[in-house]
């Protein structure tokens, strides 16, 4: 066994494994069969590993220090697959890249500097700038905080995650296909890049209002699968993938909307990832929402009728609330979110298994 330090971090409404990425480098094996040994994947349950069995609580959030000009800290996101025994690299967490700023200062990497201090993210999936403003009253590190944000029953640090000139930070372009709305296998749609890359799908277009809660639309017979194969058609079509089948499960992302409850919300959202309904809505994806809801000629600018720089934003959980503004002289959205530090570990790594470690019951199953 070999012990790997790591840091479980509650991000937003996700939950993450905090890495030094020096920590990840193990002699005769990569860094992602490390992640998916110390996760226990693949298995459904993830039993023998740290995973928690779901998209949320399946994530890796692997750190180092930056030598780029303007970033303190490199920041790598990894979704851990729980039943295919695959690590995607291919999108970021904006709810993971909370947790960022507290455990970069907490580590001594970035010196606070008076009651908020910026830690600024450089994001290797995407090639993002974010900045995060992180409170340190009177200059110090502090860990308990007393905001609260929809999907997380608890209070933690209320941080401000400020996305720098997000757009086409995984395609090259806003809108990828090079026009506002589509029409994929018969549903209009715009096809997005910001934060991450989202597939916009009024709800009404399927079938459904978009108020549903995440178990009602996963119940439905045929809709995630009918839903996936439009989001992998839309890979295809936004430069993600050759062809359907090569599209990655967590990218695009794609978003149901709805128009949101009169004095409550803009817009109503549903997000899939990872093949089901979020519980709640990935911070990326609501970069990518805010700015196709300032897009003219988008399924959203049509549907979202608001001049505002905030866009309330209905979500299973509550509603929250983006920011569309500037940083460093370069358009950016913000999203406030929270983060708690829950345990530091050492996680057991056992050797990988040989043909001599195999239970004799196993090979006779075999």
């Amino acid at each position: 066994m070999r012990d790997i330090s790591a840091t479980w971090m509650r991000g937003g409404t996700s939950k993450c494994w905090v890495f030094d990425a020096d920590d990840l480098r193990v002699d005769g094996r990569t860094a992602d069969e490390v992640l998916l040994r110390l996760y226990g994947s693949p298995d459904p349950r993830q039993i023998d590993g740290v995973g928690g069995a779901t998209s949320t609580t399946s994530k890796a959030v692997i750190l180092s220090r930056s030598t780029r000009p303007g970033a303190d800290v490199d920041y790598t996101f990894a979704q851990i697959g729980i039943a295919d025994g695959r690590v995607d690299r291919t999108s970021n967490c904006g709810n993971c890249s909370a947790v960022v700023g507290p455990w970069a200062l907490r580590r001594g990497w970035v010196v606070p500097a008076g009651d908020v201090t910026e830690v600024r993210v450089h994001n290797t999936n995407t090639g993002q700038l974010i900045v995060l403003e992180v409170p340190t009253p009177g200059g110090r590190v502090v860990e308990e905080g007393h905001e609260r944000i929809p999907g997380v029953p608890t209070p933690g640090v209320g941080i401000r995650m400020w996305f720098v000139d997000p757009a086409g930070r995984t395609t090259g372009s806003l809108l990828p296909s090079g026009n506002p709305a589509d029409v994929v296998h018969g549903v209009p749609v715009t096809l997005v890049d910001a934060g991450a890359p989202v597939v916009v799908v009024p709800a009404a277009a399927v079938g459904i209002t978009g108020h549903e809660s995440p178990a009602e639309i996963d119940a439905l017979p045929g809709l995630l699968d009918r839903l996936d194969v439009l989001r992998r058609a839309a890979a295809v079509r936004m430069g993600l993938a050759d062809t359907p089948r090569d599209a990655a499960r967590a990218v695009p992302k794609l978003a149901l909307v709805a128009e949101g409850a009169p004095g409550r919300s803009d817009v109503a959202v549903r997000m899939l990832s990872m093949g089901r309904t979020h519980p709640a809505l990935a911070v990326t994806g609501s970069i990518a929402l805010t700015l196709a809801t300032r897009t003219a000629g988008t399924v959203l600018h049509d549907l979202v009728a608001t001049e505002r720089e905030d866009l309330l934003i209905d979500t299973p959980a509550g509603v929250i609330a983006t920011v569309h503004g500037s940083r460093d002289g370069l358009p950016a959205v913000a999203v406030r979110r929270t983060a708690r530090r829950i345990a530091d570990a050492l996680l057991a790594l056992p050797e990988p298994a040989t043909a001599a470690t195999v239970p004799t019951a196993a090979v006779h199953a075999a």
